[in-house]
This record gives structure tokens, C-alpha cells and sequence, in this order.
């Protein structure tokens, strides 16, 4: 009895040792599914199904690895993704001021236009009674209505790599035909030749809104290519500022007239009509241009307003085209005469 005790004691120090249940050991393990199928616990029967099987002698598969959650993008990356979203800028696109552009070209600068009639209020015919009465000629009638055109053009001809510094040289002839007036052998009336050269700078300064998109120095002169008593010219330094905000495009020139002696001056109080400076505007809508143009003499309260409606492109380029204009200088040879017109046509550009 004492041997029997002895044996139980003993087997229970090896099984504590090996870490085998008695209950485990008493029982046969099972190797059909119906002996899985008669055991009562859900976890020994579950295991015995995965024994039979195979699948519990199968290592386990490592769980997928999850894909890294992309990093966001850098403030720089989206304020450019922003940037390129909005409409490109009118001045930029205008005046190729994009690295990628091409670094010389020629391009428009001030409206392209024609117009088949334009009517003035109160036609100016006095600088012409000096000619008419040396040639011993009765004086002519100016009709009221006429032709008139411009062409304008500008070629940049150095330029840096990222295009912020650029050296342009421009040419504007506008000229005022008398088409319609055979009694004088349809004259041209007026015709100002006006070429440039200046250097532009791309600030790309943003302020209240508004968007610093170029500025311009320069020298322009401005003549009507006539001898006495029709000649007209002067001669001016400028600073243009261009300033943009949507579909809106501003220029703000001042210019400084450079002095002329007496005995070569044609028009010594020009300054008293054309002013030191001029502001020109152009809003684009659905296609359409308006532009508008002051310019004018504060101390002697004269000046001029023009303004304009380009529709949107009805033939290529070519748009329909209607002008008004209102004060003195329309031209170089009414420089002091004042006069309101109203004239329609055609055009190729809206002067941007």
C-alpha cells in the first residue's frame, strides 16, 4: 500500500515537472472527426478539428503589412497647386513674363485697330489755314467724318533666363484719314508716329489685394513727321507701373517731358492739355474687352477720356470694335483743340 502511495506521489512530481495534465494524459487524443465531433468543449473541439485537418501543424501567415499613410505635401507644394488653379495673369500672358516663354519675340502693345468712320462734333481745321493761304487756296472743309486706324507693336530683344528683367523696343503709328472727302483728293489728315524703347522689370509684389505684375522705364517720342506750321513732337522719359487683380489689368504712366529751346519747339504748352501722366484700364468679361484711358492736366483742368468695347473675337483674332472719345490731343495735331468723337470698327487686339 505504502509502494502504491509512493508511485503516486512520484508520478505526480514528474507530471508537475513536464507540465502534463493528468486529465490531458488520461485521455486518447482524437483522430476522427466524429471523436472531434463527441467532445463537449467548443475550444477542444475547435482544436481537434484543426488537428485532424492539418492546419494546426501549418505556421501562420504574417499579417499584411499595412501601406504607410502618405506624408502630407509641403505649404510650398500647395500654395503652387493653388497658384497654377487660378486664371493665368492677363500682364504675364501679355508681356511673356514666364521662364518658359520665349526670350525675343514681337508682339501686340497698344490696340490694333480700324476704324470705317468716326465721327467728330467739331472738326479741327484752323492748323491748316496757314498752308491753304501760302498756295493762294480758298480753305478746305474737313468732313466730319473720317477713317481711322492704329498699329502698335513691341519686340523684346534681350531678356534674363528667368525673364524678371527685359529690354524692349516699340513702334505706334495711329493716323486720320479723310476717306470719305473727295473734294480734297481723300487726304490722310493726321498721322503720329510714336517709337519707344524702355526696360521692364517683373516685381511680382502683391499688396491690398492687388497684384504688381510690371514695371517700365523708358524714352518715347512722339511726332507727326510734318513741316512748319503742322509740326508737332515732343520728346518724354516714363515710368509705368501695371498692376492687375483678376480680370482686371491697370497702367499707371508719368512721364517727364525732356525741354526743347524755342526755335525748336512746335507745342511749348503741350504739357497744359496731354497733363504729365495717364492711367489706362482693361476689364475682360465673357470674352469681351472694356478699356478706358484718362489722362490730363490737374492745374489747368484739361484732359481727355477715351473709352472702348472689344467684343469677343468673331473671325480669328479680329473683333467688332467701338470707340469714344472725349477732350483735347486726339491727336498730335489737335493737341489743343477739343472735340468729342464716337467711331466703329474693327480690331485685332484689345491693348494688352
Amino acid at each position: 500500500m505504502k509502494m502504491f502511495r509512493h508511485c503516486r506521489i512520484l508520478g505526480a512530481v514528474v507530471l508537475a515537472f513536464t507540465g502534463i495534465d493528468g486529465t490531458a494524459l488520461a485521455q486518447t487524443p482524437p483522430s476522427t472527426l466524429a471523436d472531434c465531433h463527441a467532445l463537449e468543449s467548443d475550444s477542444d473541439r475547435l482544436t481537434c478539428y484543426d488537428r485532424v485537418s492539418g492546419r494546426g501543424d501549418a505556421q501562420a501567415k504574417p499579417a499584411p503589412l499595412a501601406s504607410p499613410a502618405p506624408s502630407p505635401a509641403p505649404a510650398e507644394t500647395v500654395a503652387a497647386g493653388a497658384a497654377e488653379a487660378r486664371s493665368p495673369s492677363m500682364i504675364a500672358k501679355a508681356w511673356n513674363l514666364d521662364p518658359n516663354s520665349n526670350r525675343y519675340g514681337l508682339s501686340f502693345y497698344r490696340s490694333n485697330y480700324l476704324l470705317f468712320a468716326r465721327y467728330s462734333n467739331r472738326p479741327n481745321d484752323k492748323p491748316f489755314t496757314p498752308v491753304f493761304d501760302a498756295a493762294g487756296i480758298p480753305d478746305q472743309q474737313l468732313d466730319s467724318t473720317e477713317a481711322k486706324f492704329q498699329i502698335s507693336g513691341k519686340l523684346r530683344f534681350w531678356s534674363t533666363e528667368d525673364r524678371r528683367w527685359s529690354l524692349y523696343a516699340a513702334y505706334s503709328q495711329q493716323n486720320q484719314w479723310q476717306v470719305y472727302n473727295n473734294d480734297i483728293s481723300r487726304p490722310f489728315r493726321e498721322t503720329n508716329y510714336m517709337p519707344e524703347l524702355f526696360v521692364t522689370y517683373a516685381p511680382n509684389v502683391s499688396f491690398w489685394g492687388l497684384d504688381l505684375r510690371l514695371l517700365n522705364f523708358g524714352y518715347t517720342h512722339q511726332s507727326n513727321g510734318r513741316a512748319d506750321p503742322l509740326s508737332r513732337s515732343w520728346d518724354r522719359l516714363f515710368l509705368e507701373a501695371g498692376i492687375e487683380r483678376g480680370d482686371l489689368a491697370v497702367f499707371a504712366r508719368a512721364w517727364y517731358r525732356i525741354p526743347q529751346t524755342d526755335s525748336e519747339d512746335d507745342n511749348p504748352d503741350i504739357t497744359d492739355y496731354y497733363g504729365h501722366g495717364e492711367v489706362n484700364g482693361i476689364y475682360r468679361w465673357r470674352g469681351n474687352s472694356f478699356a478706358a484711358s484718362v489722362r490730363g492736366n490737374i492745374s489747368t483742368h484739361k484732359g481727355a477720356v477715351q473709352l472702348g468695347w472689344f467684343s469677343r473675337p468673331l473671325l480669328g483674332p479680329m473683333r467688332a470694335y467701338v470707340q469714344f472719345f472725349s477732350g483735347y490731343g486726339e491727336s498730335m495735331i489737335d493737341y489743343n483743340w477739343r472735340q468729342t468723337t464716337f467711331g466703329a470698327g474693327i480690331a485685332l487686339s484689345d491693348g494688352l
